[in-house]
């Protein structure tokens, strides 16, 4: 019952939350079937223009998700929750914020210290602004790998955090961030004020 009266997450910030995990799965996963696209082909610039391209606005999307959480203090964390729980929480998120923000960055650093630059969805090409440098290419997409790697661990200690909290604590937590379904017209909730029904 406890776990029912739990505060939770703006509607703002869950949709944020959920868009941002699918796309970011989605463009790690683009990333790797990139592997399979043999160098100097067509299809390899085609297809990693659109990986670019993608990334480049999932990473404005992180951005307005970044702002919108500093603007919004989250719920805390239930009462019961041990301190080394919450510490834990806390640095974890910190680094996937991190993430989040260093894997679009080091990417579009890449590709501005290569001669191929952006060419936005195929059609606008933006010519790069730094020099064509391999060493500093090499620099900037070692960090873009590294950082998808280490938000991908990341993300599975997350996923196995909100399993430990259903199937262990069982205290609800994960309902702070799940989608609210509305309640239905003749379907009211219990302890709504009579004035409110």
């Amino acid at each position: 019952m406890g776990a029912l009266t739990h505060a939770r997450y703006t509607s703002t910030a869950i949709a944020l939350h959920w868009l941002v995990a699918l796309l970011l799965l989605g463009q790690i996963a683009f990333g790797l079937a990139l592997e399979d696209i043999p160098r100097g082909t067509p299809a390899r610039g085609y297809y990693v223009n659109l990986h670019k391209s993608s990334g480049i606005l999932i990473g404005l999307l992180i951005l307005l998700r970044l702002g919108w959480r500093l603007a919004h203090t989250p719920p805390p964390l239930p009462a019961t929750t041990p301190r080394w729980q919450r510490r834990a929480a806390r640095v974890s998120h910190i680094l996937l914020y991190a993430c989040m923000l260093a894997l679009p960055l080091s990417g579009y650093l890449a590709s501005n210290f290569s001669k191929h630059g952006v060419k936005f969805f195929n059609v606008v090409r933006w010519a790069p602004w730094g020099p064509d440098d391999k060493a500093l290419y090499a620099v900037f997409n070692g960090a873009h790998r590294f950082a998808a790697l280490l938000l991908a661990l990341l993300v599975a200690m997350h996923v196995l955090a909100v399993a430990k909290h259903m199937l262990i604590d069982r205290d609800g937590l994960l309902l702070r961030m799940w989608p609210q379904r509305r309640a239905r017209a003749g379907r009211l909730p219990a302890n709504l004020p009579l004035e409110n029904r």
